[in-house]
């Protein structure tokens, strides 16, 4: 009865080095697998959004109407390096406020187009 306690148990990488390379390369295939699944889930398309957000604001200009992340709509009066002036209110009564540029959460029309939209 002693004798099957004392016998050797082979691990896993013992096993794959009985097996030779492939046995190796099919025990890591799994994670491998699951690596390749995880990068173009997760983390391919949060870098693209991380990009198209850059991007964005590299590409704010006065005029622009924004939505912050706050949830505040205004339109950019001044931009200065990391900083921008919005102006929020009705059209008599403008408040200006002072945001960082990180804020913005989307910009709703460009300057472009709002200046369409006023000569119509």
């Amino acid at each position: 009865m002693l004798t099957v306690f004392a016998e050797p148990v082979a691990t896993g990488a013992e096993a794959a080095a009985q097996g030779g390379p492939a046995a190796a390369i099919a025990s890591f295939l799994p994670m491998i697998l699951l690596l390749v699944i995880f990068y173009f889930m997760l983390i391919r398309p949060q870098r693209k959004r991380d990009k198209e957000n850059r991007e964005m604001l590299a590409s704010l200009k006065v005029g622009d109407q924004i939505t912050t992340i706050g949830g505040i709509v205004g339109t950019i009066s001044k931009i200065k390096d990391e900083k921008i002036v919005i102006e929020i209110g009705t059209k008599t009564e403008k408040t200006p406020m002072t945001l960082e540029r990180w804020a913005v959460r989307s910009v709703d029309k460009a300057a472009k187009n709002a200046a369409d939209d006023s000569e119509e």
